[in-house]
């Protein structure tokens, strides 16, 4: 027998249904990222940024289609790491592609905790005298600091008052978007407003950090009722949901707040959108909402990225120390906590940002392609994921020369980060199994 929301027989031990993997999706990429990003995006694309959104959207909307493919065949906890395992083999690459997703989830955490920053500064700086420079420093690292050792004391402590917080968050970005469009001023989204389409597709392409959340639905697999049925269908409501959401909110805020306002106020472009239309009562329900946000996906990402570092330990691609728990927790916790501490105070947002998607395109550029490989007798499937790879790629480059030409330090940072994971792969790890398999 089949329930409404499609779950079937033989799914003892399964608790989500479809619509609670549709809000694990949303609740994945309606985080931090909407509020870290907004104003970069709106600087750059001005009148074109939600066209902007729409780009990232729609390639996330392509790697969805492979997740779901993948998310059929391999349903587990270990998401884009067994995908990537299974279709491909344990080696260099996978190994170092996986370490590169664990770093893309560091590198958003910092993002996360600059955007927390950015909007609690806004409390603290009604004077008009500029705050100190340590004081933003300062909220930057509690909001890494203070999420780890509540993942460590309690886990669940966030985690049980997720749903509420996903709740609260659409509904402030709905009351953003509702008052907004009163306001909204067409000759501020008008063609002649908008940079040239390479600078559209740079914007939409460091947005895509916003987007990637979703693959948070395929790493619930092994939890989800009737998953050949509902990781699919899960997928897609979520990623075109939140499209729709970010396309409101951007038309909301450029259409109702000029360009140079949101130049100079874009670390927090969402809360003076709200002013614009809501005035100093909205501007700060909209402030305190996002730091309750991005204090809750900080929270989420640190229990996520610390299992990551786990499940990747126990899939032999990262040292054996990383399978070591303290006080219960992964130790991958306190070493995610450390780095995203370095980068967030060491970074600017748009070099974060730009850092991210970067990490992010690359990995899901080789989800395209496992499950194009997977899906070779199957037509439609196999255009889709050769369309995913193909964009994945095609958005690397645009935005990898934007870095390249406004950002180099982000570049110098990414090329780090790659070289760090196939050295841990190819120098370390090649090591440890010429030892295991000469001690078998």
């Amino acid at each position: 027998m089949t329930s409404d929301t499609g779950d079937a027989t033989g799914d003892e031990g399964r608790s989500v249904g479809l619509w609670g993997a549709v809000a694990i999706g949303i609740g994945g990429m309606v985080g931090g990222g909407i509020f870290a990003v907004l104003g970069v995006v709106a600087v750059d694309a001005r009148g074109g940024a939600p066209l902007s959104f729409l780009l990232g959207g729609f390639l996330a909307l392509l790697t969805a289609s492979s997740y779901a493919r993948l998310s059929v065949l391999y349903p587990s906890r270990g998401g884009s790491v067994v995908f990537m395992d299974r279709v491909f083999g344990r080696g260099l690459v996978t190994g170092a592609l996986n370490n590169l997703l664990w770093s893309g989830y560091l590198v958003t955490l910092a993002l996360y905790a600059v955007a927390l920053a950015n909007y609690a500064m806004t409390f603290f700086d009604s004077s008009g005298a500029p705050p100190p420079w340590w004081a933003q420093h300062l909220l930057i690292s509690a909001a890494i600091v203070v999420p780890a050792g509540l993942n460590l004391l309690s886990a669940s402590i966030v985690a049980e008052t997720e749903t509420a917080i996903v709740v609260a968050k659409l509904a402030m970005l709905a009351l953003v978007v509702s008052a907004g469009m009163t306001s909204v001023q067409r000759s501020r989204l008008a063609v002649d407003t908008w940079p040239s389409l390479p600078a559209i597709a740079a914007a939409g392409m460091l947005v895509f950090v916003a987007y990637e959340g979703f693959e948070l639905i395929s790493n619930s697999g092994d939890d989800v009722r009737n998953p050949k049925r509902n990781l699919p269908r899960a997928l897609y409501i979520a990623v075109v949901s939140v499209i729709v959401i970010y396309v409101a909110v951007a038309v909301a805020t450029i259409g109702s707040i000029d360009v140079h306002k949101i130049a100079a106020t874009s670390d927090f472009a969402l809360a003076e959108a709200a002013r614009a239309s809501l005035g100093q009562v909205g501007f700060t329900i909209v402030a305190a909402s996002a730091v309750l946000a991005t204090f809750s996906a900080i929270n989420a990402t640190l229990y996520g990225a610390a299992r990551l570092s786990y499940s990747i330990a126990l899939e032999g691609e990262l040292p054996p120390t990383m399978e070591r728990k303290v006080w219960n927790e992964p130790v991958g916790l306190l070493i995610t906590a450390a780095i995203s501490l370095l980068l967030a105070n060491g970074l600017g947002v748009n070099e974060i940002a730009s850092i991210a998607s970067a990490a992010f395109l690359i990995v899901f550029a080789a989800v395209n392609v496992a499950a194009g490989r997977v899906s070779r007798k199957e037509p439609l499937r196999a255009v889709l994921s050769g369309a995913g790879t193909l964009g994945c790629a095609a958005a690397l480059v645009v935005l990898l020369v934007d870095i390249a030409r406004n950002r180099p330090l982000a570049l110098a940072v990414l090329g780090i980060m790659i070289l760090g994971s196939l050295a841990v792969e190819g120098l370390w790890l090649r090591h440890h199994r010429a030892i295991s398999l000469s001690g078998a």
